[in-house]
Order: structure tokens, then C-alpha cells, then sequence
């Protein structure tokens, strides 16, 4: 019924992480109601129907339900034609998975992707780290960070990666190359849920983000 799960096992593994099972639907935290949730992250069932309230799931129905999703997700990747390898694939998959079709196909990936400009696709990545009230979300920061990495892994490319959350706090900082990379750079060795505190209580939301510019030479 389903394709080959081990095929895609770094996506699930980073799903499962990042989501975390629940037994029972919980509500969307804005709405205090529907969407409702359960097993790791599932809002529909396969038939189409809506998780509702006071629902349950055992661990194993969840994962039944989790690889439906991923299936479906793989499948509509493949219809764009994307040169994919296995890495990048997972990563993508994952990615759709906590943000949702619509937001992926509103953003830019699909366009750096077939221009092959794979920094620009984690730069890209590393910005869906807000939830429904514009706040930073450490867990999130962690997960794009680790879609981020595996998105790079099979290509001849640096796996540095950085949300720009420091440069963009200091937007009137001009530091030479060298000491943009060494703010990058302490960026990401950073607790992610530390910078997503640091960045919430500097009122830092997703509009302060400037355009994608050379790495080499970005200041905010």
C-alpha cells in the first residue's frame, strides 16, 4: 500500500522528532478548536475525513497514517519534475509535512531548486521559523537546521546554514566578510530554543528578513 519506508527513513525520523506522538487529537493552539491533531501531526486521515475532537489513535495507526502522508507528499513532488536526489527529497517531504503544500508552492524553493541554487534553498528553508503570531520557535529553528543539513548532504556543498536571526537583530551592522561569517558561524552553534528566545524578546518577526544577498558579502 505504501512505497518503500526505508527509503525515506531520515524523513521520518526528523517527522517523528519534531512532531511527537499523541494518542489523542489535540486543538490548533490560535483556534482553540479545529484543526485537530493527532499521532505525529496528522490533521486528515486517508479517507479525507477530519481529525476530530476526543479522537484516538494507537502508535501504530499513527504511523500507518504518517506514511499515507508521506506517500502522498512524494507523489506530488514527482509530478513538479525537480532534479532530486534521495537527500534532498527527504528533506523537502519533511519540510512540506510541518508547513503544508500551499506554503511550500507559495514559497521560493521550487524556483532555486530548478535554478540549482541549493543555498538559496536552505536560506529559504530557514525562514519558515514563526508560528501563527509571528513568534520564533526554537523547535523549529532545529528542525530547518536539520532538513537544512539533509537537503545538502549528497552535493558538493558547505553544510553551514544560518536563520540570519543575529545580523538581521543588528540591521545597521557593517562588519567585513569575515566578520559577517564569524556572526553566522556563532549563529549556528547557538541552542536554537536560546535564539529563538533571544530573537522574540528583540520583537524580531519574519518581515525584518532582507532578500537573499551573496553570502560573502550580506549585511543587514
Amino acid at each position: 500500500m505504501f512505497l518503500f519506508m526505508s527509503d525515506f527513513s531520515r524523513a521520518l525520523k526528523i517527522i517523528k522528532k519534531f512532531e511527537g506522538f499523541n494518542e489523542k487529537a489535540y486543538p490548533d493552539p490560535l483556534s482553540g478548536g479545529a484543526p485537530y491533531t493527532i499521532g505525529f501531526g496528522t490533521t486528515f486521515y486517508p479517507d479525507g475525513s477530519p481529525v476530530k475532537q476526543g479522537q484516538r489513535c494507537s502508535k501504530p495507526k499513527a504511523l500507518e497514517y504518517l506514511y499515507y502522508e508521506i506517500s502522498v507528499i512524494n507523489d506530488e513532488l514527482k509530478k513538479l519534475n525537480l532534479n532530486l536526489d534521495c537527500s534532498m527529497r527527504q528533506a523537502l517531504i519533511s519540510f512540506i509535512h510541518s508547513v503544508g503544500w500551499d506554503s511550500f508552492l507559495y514559497s521560493e524553493v521550487i524556483d532555486h531548486i530548478e535554478t540549482e541554487q541549493y543555498r538559496d534553498v536552505v536560506n529559504e528553508l530557514s525562514r519558515w521559523i514563526f508560528d501563527a503570531e509571528n513568534r520564533v520557535i526554537g523547535g523549529l529553528i532545529e528542525r530547518r537546521r536539520e532538513e537544512s543539513y539533509l537537503f545538502l548532504e549528497e552535493i558538493n556543498q558547505s553544510p553551514w546554514y544560518s536563520t540570519e536571526i543575529l545580523l538581521c537583530a543588528f540591521r545597521n551592522y557593517n562588519g567585513a566578510p569575515n566578520q559577517v561569517r564569524a556572526i553566522r558561524q556563532l549563529e549556528e552553534m547557538m541552542n536554537p530554543y536560546v535564539l529563538s528566545a533571544f530573537a522574540n524578546n528583540f520583537y524580531l518577526d519574519k518581515d525584518d528578513w532582507p532578500p537573499v544577498e551573496d553570502e560573502e558579502f550580506f549585511v543587514c
